[in-house]
């Protein structure tokens, strides 16, 4: 069977053979409980310290000041529930693991959420985030934004909004799941706390990161026993925690890989956006990370596209995967457009490192069969 071609990166990712290598020696040298004050435990404790400190470099961040969660949404929930009575300022455009825990604490009567506009372009509205901060009167509990958008790889201003949530005494909680390795993450610094999950770079499923800034009060999720601080209960396990250290340690330099990216991403659009039923590129297309390309299709159901490349051999996706199988409209696009029918739309081709000129040719030999047989 000829070989598939995988343009979902920003889904999960293909595991890194040294993070393999490392969970492999980890399952057959340090399988005991980290928790264990004896040899076997002090090895399984010996590899999640590395690991944490590998995630630390990646993130900015003491190890001390890295809590390792179970994946991006776990370090999103304990991020949103640590910050305390008053408003949360976010917008439609983040991930679900955001949205979704903000709406949940408002109908617990434990915060206001106030949703910031959103530009056509896909970029949060900083005069809007300055009403909001001006509206809210210092009663702020927690600003929240993504760093790279999931669906449309657009960069969000973080920058810009840290230093307008910081003069105003906010908190900032920045989701970095999908820029760790792939773009400049320098402006994340003075966030108050950043999320990870590794499978985004290569590592293992179930393993992730909430890193903060000394001294963040954070509230425990679970109730448990006192691993990680008492923040995260539950046995940490080295397998996962040696394949999560190689993958932080191989994403630390990930960005400069990701720039050369953009020539197979730019080289997809330039042939697809051409014809009577040319799509149109979702969200900013000068301020995008450089691997990830949404494409809405006239005429079109992105699943029903998706399904359509996948029995041509291709992996894309019509959004979030965490949101595969519903029949919904993209939150994200609804958001961009307010116009449900376009917001159905989208297509996202992501690309990743191992990604060759013959994937992204095989890609458009495909997208071009299905759209001339629907014409």
């Amino acid at each position: 069977m000829p070989r598939r071609v995988y343009l979902d990166w920003n889904a999960t990712t293909p595991p890194l053979p040294a993070a393999l290598d490392a969970m492999r020696a980890a399952a057959e040298r340090a399988w005991g409980n980290p928790s264990s004050i004896h040899a076997d435990g002090r090895a399984a404790r010996a590899v999640v310290e590395d690991a944490r400190s590998a995630v630390g470099e990646l993130m900015g961040r003491d190890p001390r000041d890295v809590l390792l969660t179970g994946g991006g949404t776990e370090a999103n929930n304990i991020a949103l529930r640590s910050a305390g009575p008053g408003w949360i300022l976010t917008s439609r455009l983040e991930h679900p693991s955001i949205v979704k825990v903000a709406e949940a604490l408002e109908r617990e009567g434990r915060a206001r959420v106030r949703f910031l506009r959103v530009t056509p372009l896909g970029v949060v509205d900083l005069e809007d985030l300055d009403r909001a901060l001006a509206e809210a009167r210092g009663e702020i509990a927690l600003v929240t934004v993504q760093a790279v958008n999931h669906e449309t790889g657009v960069v969000q201003p973080v920058a810009e909004v840290i230093e307008r949530a910081h003069a105003a005494g906010a908190r900032v909680h920045v989701d970095a799941v999908q820029a760790w390795g792939k773009i400049d993450t320098s402006p994340l610094a003075r966030a108050d706390s950043t999320s990870l999950a590794i499978h985004k770079l290569r590592g293992p499923k179930g393993i992730g990161a909430l890193a903060t800034r000394p001294g963040l009060s954070l509230s425990a999720v679970l109730l448990g026993g006192a691993q990680e601080r008492g923040l995260r209960p539950g046995t940490t396990d080295p397998v996962l925690a040696a394949g999560l250290g190689a993958a932080a340690r191989y994403a630390k330099d990930g960005h400069l890989r990701y720039a050369r990216i953009a020539e197979k991403r730019d080289a997809l659009e330039r042939a697809l956006l051409v014809g009577a039923s040319k799509p149109r590129v979702a969200g900013d297309a000068a301020r995008r990370a450089p691997h990830v390309s949404n494409l809405v299709w006239p005429g079109w159901v992105g699943a029903e596209l998706v399904a359509a490349l996948d029995l041509e051999g291709v992996s894309v996706s019509s959004g979030a995967a965490c949101s595969a199988g519903t029949v919904e409209p993209s939150p994200v696009l609804l958001a961009m457009t307010n116009d449900p029918a376009e917001a159905s739309r989208g297509v996202r081709a992501s690309l990743g490192e191992e990604t060759t000129d013959d994937d992204v040719n095989a890609a458009i030999a495909a997208f071009q069969r299905v759209v001339a047989r629907a014409a």
